[in-house]
């Protein structure tokens, strides 16, 4: 077989850095709803799941922009928006100035090449019919970059750049570990040599241990060939060790926009400060004493969301203010709160300013969270204690 190579195959996956001011990925009034119909023959639209419902977003050349929330609040599906896995309802997506929802058939593929995706689930997304040899050569052929014995000299190269062994390449997906299999899912992404990668909870199903490997693996391809990186996940801990920006989205739209650190050292928006505050802390005379604030009642529903400010119904901030009327009627902009801390709430000024530790500590006093006495961590009272193997024998005697 003949060797067609389209690049040197020491390449590195990102081009060139051009200026940090210029965002790599821009989103603008991004919109995904997924319509709810009726009728089996005539099919009728009766609403739609506002997933993701007006997210405008920019990820700058080279950073890692973290994007938390609760589970259905909309991360996954925005991830897949922007890649174009899922097609946008309305909005706009730029990446490197160029409008993607216009594109495409051929130049859709081509912009493809320069984003990828790590999945949640490596053993679903990894086929289980192909070795990883194959899963790693077929986007190179796909894409023309290497074909014959050049992509398999480039899979060489990828399984060591993410620590697999040699032998890698001809096993299937079956025969390794969650962790060499997360691995594997990475290789896939960097073999089209992307210059943004959306990781999509890409450790959530890891031990810590191995969230530990994964995570300082993504820090070091990134400072190799300057990736970007958008990382989906639900442990504030893990986003805060890798981002540089992290958003926070509640039921389908962005509400705190702030620098790493800043967030969780001094969060804005009332739903952050409860994300925050559950966040364990490694140590135990701490974590002993902390209370920790739990949110009343359940997320609303993405097909019938609330007016107004959507996080209203559960907010503990609005029941210390007395319950303004002004959020259950207006939808509060993302807003600039401090140069580069972005707030979607009516009253964050509140919460930064010098009320804000009383109005945290009232919160803490009237949340339904509770000590746990030592009582209860011996032997629960809703728990009947087990039954001596003696007490058991007499049951059965009696019976």
């Amino acid at each position: 077989m003949t060797d067609v190579v389209a690049e040197p195959e020491t390449s590195a996956p990102g081009p060139e850095s051009k200026p940090a001011a210029v965002p790599l990925l821009r989103t603008e009034g991004l919109r995904v709803h997924f319509p709810i119909t009726e009728g089996i023959v005539f099919q009728r639209q009766i609403g739609a799941v506002r997933a993701v419902d007006g997210v405008s977003l920019d990820v700058q050349r080279g950073e890692t922009l973290g994007l938390v929330g609760e589970s259905g609040c909309g991360k996954s599906t925005f991830a897949r928006a922007v890649i174009r896995l899922v097609e946008p309802t309305d909005g706009r997506i730029e990446f490197d100035g160029v409008d993607v929802t216009a594109l495409k058939g051929d130049a859709l593929r081509k912009m493809r090449r320069r984003m990828q995706m790590i999945f949640q689930d490596p053993y679903a997304s990894l086929n289980p019919r192909m070795t990883i040899g194959s899963m790693l050569a077929e986007p190179l052929r796909v894409h023309r970059i290497a074909s014959g014995r050049a992509a398999t000299r480039r899979a060489q190269q990828l399984i060591e750049i993410v620590g697999l062994p040699r032998n890698a390449l001809n096993r299937y997906p079956h025969e390794f570990s969650g962790g060499q299999r997360q691995r594997a899912g990475i290789a896939r992404a960097l073999a089209v040599q992307p210059e943004f990668i959306a990781a999509d909870e890409a450790v959530s199903a890891l031990d810590v241990s191995i969230q530990a490997q994964i995570i300082n693996l993504l820090a070091e391809l990134q400072a190799e060939f300057q990736l970007t990186y958008l990382f989906i996940a639900h442990d504030l801990s893990v986003v805060r060790h890798i981002s540089d920006r992290i958003a926070v989205m509640y039921l389908g739209e962005v509400v705190e926009l702030s620098p790493s650190r800043e967030l969780y050292d001094r969060p804005l928006h009332p739903y952050t400060c409860a994300l925050v505050s559950a966040v364990p802390i490694p140590d135990p005379k701490v974590e002993k004493t902390r209370k920790r604030m739990i949110l009343r009642g359940d997320v609303p529903s993405p097909a019938n969301p609330p007016s107004g400010c959507r996080f209203h119904t559960r907010c503990w901030l609005r029941r210390e203010l007395g319950d303004p009327e002004r959020c259950a009627a207006e939808t509060p902009e993302l807003r600039v709160m401090r140069p580069g801390h972005r707030v979607a709430c009516h009253f964050a000024e509140e919460l930064a300013g010098e009320r804000r530790g009383a109005l945290l500590a009232d919160a803490a006093a009237h949340s339904d969270a509770r000590d746990v006495s030592e009582d209860e961590l011996i032997a629960p009272a809703d728990v009947a204690p087990v039954p001596e193997p003696e007490d058991l024998r007499k049951d059965v005697i009696q019976h």
